[in-house]
This record gives C-alpha cells, sequence and structure tokens, in this order.
C-alpha cells in the first residue's frame, strides 16, 4: 500500500512539475514575441528609409505551379480512363530609378499556363497540353517630381498574350497627367490625356479610343513576404463599351531561402473581348451578336503553387 501511495504521489509530482515547467517556459515566450514584433517594425522602418534613397531597385519574384495524373478504370467518373496535368507560373518584375527631380518606374508581368486531358478511350481527343492562362504585362512610368508625393508623368503601358494570338489583340496606353505617391511602396497614375491603341485583326468589334487611364500599384517585401497588387483601368470617352480594367494580385511566402509558397490571381473585365470570343471563339459562335446582347462576364484566373524570389 505505501508503495502504491509513493508512486501515486511521485506520477502528481512529475505532473505538477512539468505543468509549472510548460507555464514558466509561455511566461518567458509572451516578451521573446514582443521583442520579436519590435524588432521587425524597427526593420521595416529601415527598409523604408532603403527603399526612398535614390538609385535604382530591381527584383522579380515568381510562382510555379502544376500537377500530373493518371486513371485506369476508374469508373466512378465520367472518364474511367485518363491522363491529366496542369502546369504554370507567373514572374513579377520590376527596374525603378529614384532621384531627387524625377523617378522612372518599370514593371513586368508574366502568367502563362497549360492543361492537358487525355481520354485514352477517344482516340480523337486532343491529348497535348493546350494554354489556359495568358497574361502578359508592361509599363514604364516617368515621373518629373513637384513635390515628394506629386508629380507629372508619363505612362507607356502594352498588354497582350503570348502563347496564340499575341497583339491580337494587344493594347497600348500612351498618356500623361498626374501620379501620387502617398507612401513609398505605393503610386497611383491619373492620365485624364490617354489614348488606348488597340491591335486586332477583328477590326469589326475592337476600336482604339481617347479617354482616361488609371493605374494603382504597391509592391513590398515584408521580411519573409512578398506581394504585389496593380490594378490598370481605362474610361473610354467615346464608348463604355471601349472600356477596360485588369486587376492583378501576386503574394510569395519564402520558407526556405528562396523557396516558398505562391499564390496569384487576376480579375479583368472586357467587353471587346467577350464580344469577339462569344462572335469568333466560342464552341458554338453566335455572328449575330452585339454589345448590347452579351453577358458580359467577370473574367478570373488563380495559381497556387512553389514560389522562386530572385
Amino acid at each position: 500500500m505505501k508503495k502504491h501511495l509513493l508512486l501515486t504521489m511521485t506520477f502528481f509530482g512529475f505532473l505538477y512539475a512539468q505543468a509549472q515547467t510548460a507555464e514558466e517556459l509561455k511566461a518567458q515566450i509572451a516578451p521573446k514575441k514582443d521583442s520579436i514584433a519590435a524588432i521587425q517594425g524597427r526593420v521595416n522602418a529601415l527598409q523604408s528609409q532603403l527603399d526612398a534613397l535614390p538609385g535604382w531597385k530591381i527584383g522579380a519574384f515568381g510562382t510555379i505551379g502544376g500537377s500530373i495524373s493518371e486513371f485506369n478504370n476508374w469508373f466512378a467518373q465520367g472518364i474511367p480512363n485518363n491522363s491529366s496535368g496542369n502546369i504554370g507560373f507567373t514572374v513579377n518584375a520590376f527596374a525603378n530609378l529614384q532621384q531627387e527631380k524625377f523617378f522612372w518606374r518599370n514593371a513586368a508581368n508574366v502568367n502563362l499556363a497549360w492543361v492537358k486531358l487525355d481520354d485514352k478511350d477517344d482516340p480523337t481527343d486532343n491529348d497535348g497540353f493546350r494554354e489556359a492562362t495568358d497574361v502578359f504585362n508592361l509599363s514604364s512610368l516617368y515621373g518629373r517630381k513637384l513635390s515628394e508625393k506629386f508629380a507629372i508623368s508619363g505612362l507607356v503601358e502594352y498588354r497582350t498574350t503570348l502563347l496564340s494570338n499575341v497583339n491580337n489583340p494587344g493594347y497600348l496606353d500612351v498618356g500623361v497627367g498626374a501620379t501620387w505617391t502617398p507612401i513609398t511602396n505605393l503610386i497611383v497614375v491619373i492620365h485624364p490625356l490617354n489614348y488606348n491603341f488597340v491591335f486586332s485583326d477583328e477590326d469589326t468589334i475592337f476600336e482604339s479610343s481617347a479617354g482616361a487611364k488609371i493605374l494603382a500599384d504597391y509592391t513590398r517585401k515584408i521580411g519573409a513576404v512578398n506581394f504585389k497588387s496593380n490594378l490598370s483601368l481605362f474610361q473610354s470617352y467615346e464608348d463604355g463599351d471601349l472600356s477596360n480594367w485588369t486587376w492583378t494580385n501576386s503574394f510569395a511566402y519564402t520558407l526556405w531561402k528562396v523557396i516558398g509558397v505562391g499564390f496569384d490571381f487576376g480579375l479583368r473585365n472586357n467587353r471587346q473581348e467577350t464580344l469577339n470570343y462569344i462572335v469568333n471563339n466560342a464552341p458554338t459562335p453566335d455572328p449575330t451578336a452585339t454589345f448590347d446582347t452579351i453577358d458580359n462576364e467577370l473574367q478570373t484566373y488563380w495559381v497556387l503553387g512553389l514560389s522562386y524570389s530572385f
């Protein structure tokens, strides 16, 4: 009996010591977390000062995502014998020059993806990879500073696809106006004098026009996180059907050295592209469709995968 009592007391004493040790460790962790947060705050402040210094700032980061699969006699699905796969990548690059009286900001965004679904029971189907996502964007912004936050600026931006319809359509915005930089990593461009050149073989749908250009870009690195958000909007003065906007976002979290996890998504609204698809490229084309009859659905994409920071 005494032996059992001694063992019981020893066991509870061990549990008490463990609980006490855990509480002591938790108590030590709390102030260290506060210290880490304070240190990170000072690092971010120094990084902001570094970003504001004159000279060139060059960088890039991207995301790679992909998967492959194969099914044999998997009768629970509609295509029991198939092989499938998808692969995609994005690259965000910038080269920015900051000087006392002017700035010059250059950016590139590329997002390409391919997908395949080979039905082994259908010898006539397409068994190769086909393009799925196709985004290419270049921009160059020059600004002459009136103050630390405002500048007179000129912008050239070019948008198209690369895999199947290079420059068909292609969009070239050229304009002048003002740029506002409320904080180091954010720019807001407002150009009321802008011309949107549209290049396409389908000249009955796509049309160039004058209008206002608005662009907002936020690019920043905080610790292990890279992120970029870009909104490009054109508002036509001639016809609302000729207006368009694109919003792209990229996030990359570094897990080890330059390797991490990345997520990209984009939204686009473009009535000219929608009408062109319905008239010429839809599975059941409708050559009688017009801007007034189409349902202008929002265009979207997203990519999740490994990220690589340059």
